[in-house]
């Protein structure tokens, strides 16, 4: 019981200096000297939780868009400790204790993707940063799930890279335990709490998240529904998991 007790106020410290440090430190910091703050920030909650890394393939530099399966709130940190990226994140995330705060200073853009006129402004937000040569990243399930299976693609957030002409790179995400079988317990999904998620990775003597970059997908002359579609292919035929036959979601 001691173990999970001390990672969990290791996490806290961290958390809570990080977020001190965003709020006082970031405005006077340059954009490089933020992304290198935010992969180190990373790595130290990576070291707490004891996740070994483990990268397949090449991640992606500059002017791509990166979407990935979606486990669990480690997915964003797993993530930012391995390459300098801004997600696309819904909006409630926002509103997360600290971690909201911390996902703001990291240059998160924020979603609702129920209202239009907000999925339009974040797609010229996206494509602007696209063309000043940024990584963006989002999860087109826009949720998560347990991690033996996927939902449908949402397309609406590929549209930026087809008015960018931008790659998309597809990554899988994948969480084993130390005899290196599948973690259910790092998933966060369902009617779980975040606090609860917490707790049952802290009780975790350690874990292994596994990431592979899949080859880039041209944007140029596709429609965003078939992007959607090749991406989602893409994953989970590196997962394992059955290609679904049909159409991935639409807006």
């Amino acid at each position: 019981m001691l173990l999970p007790l001390i990672k969990i106020l290791r996490m806290t410290s961290l958390v809570l200096t990080g977020v001190l440090t965003a709020k006082l430190f970031y405005q006077r910091m340059d954009h490089a000297d933020r992304d290198r703050h935010v992969l180190a920030w990373a790595g130290k909650l990576m070291r707490i939780l004891n996740i070994d890394l483990q990268i397949a393939g090449a991640p992606p530099v500059g002017g791509v868009v990166l979407v990935a399966n979606h486990v669990s709130w480690l997915d964003i940190h797993v993530l930012h400790s391995l390459l300098p990226v801004h997600f696309i994140s819904k909006a409630e995330v926002r509103d997360w204790p600290l971690l909201g705060d911390l996902a703001r200073a990291s240059g998160t853009l924020f979603i609702t993707r129920e209202k239009k006129a907000d999925a339009i402004r974040v797609n010229q937000e996206m494509v602007a940063e696209l063309a000043a040569g940024e990584c963006l990243a989002f999860f087109p399930e826009g949720t998560t799930s347990d991690g033996q299976d996927m939902r449908p693609f949402f397309p609406s957030l590929f549209q930026p890279a087809v008015d960018a002409g931008c790659p998309v790179i597809p990554a899988a995400i994948r969480y084993f335990d130390l005899r290196g079988e599948p973690c259910l317990e790092a998933a966060y999904h369902g009617g779980m709490t975040l606090l609860g998620s917490f707790w049952s990775v802290a009780k975790l003597p350690g874990l292994v998240a596994r990431v592979t970059f899949l080859p880039a997908m041209s944007s140029t002359g596709q429609h965003r529904r078939d992007i959607a579609k090749q991406a989602e292919s893409a994953i989970r035929t590196a997962l394992g998991i059955d290609v679904r036959e049909e159409e991935a979601n639409v807006e």
